[in-house]
């Protein structure tokens, strides 16, 4: 199978969200529920988009968790996740570029309206 190949296939899987933060979670097979990692998600107001299952080579859990949801900061999802007993291993917020410039755009719009009134 050719790379182009595998990586439109993992495009199809996984399609790319804006505003979409990726979160790892560690857990042990008795803990993993997939209906309880969503109501985690969701007790922030957030959707899951993605959420994947794998070993863990290091063995130092039985599955690693990965998971996308659609805020750009999911640090409150993290949080909401390590209440219900997960491990966050890694965090990957989503790309806020084009929020913050246009954030900025709007501000530096709403002085100049200001300064000429």
């Amino acid at each position: 199978m050719s790379k182009d190949f595998k990586t439109y296939q993992l495009d199809g899987l996984y399609p790319v969200h804006e505003g979409a933060s990726h979160l790892l979670l560690g857990c042990r097979r008795d803990d993993y529920s997939a209906s309880r990692i969503a109501r985690a998600v969701e007790d922030c107001d957030a959707h899951l988009l993605n959420l994947n299952m794998m070993k863990d080579e290091d063995n130092a859990y039985d599955f690693l968790v990965d998971i996308r949801v659609n805020r750009l900061s999911g640090e409150a999802v993290a949080r909401s996740l390590e209440r219900y007993g997960y491990d966050v291993l890694d965090f990957t917020p989503g790309d806020t570029s084009d929020a913050e410039d246009s954030t900025l755009r709007r501000r530096v719009e709403e002085l100049l309206r200001y300064l000429n009134v």
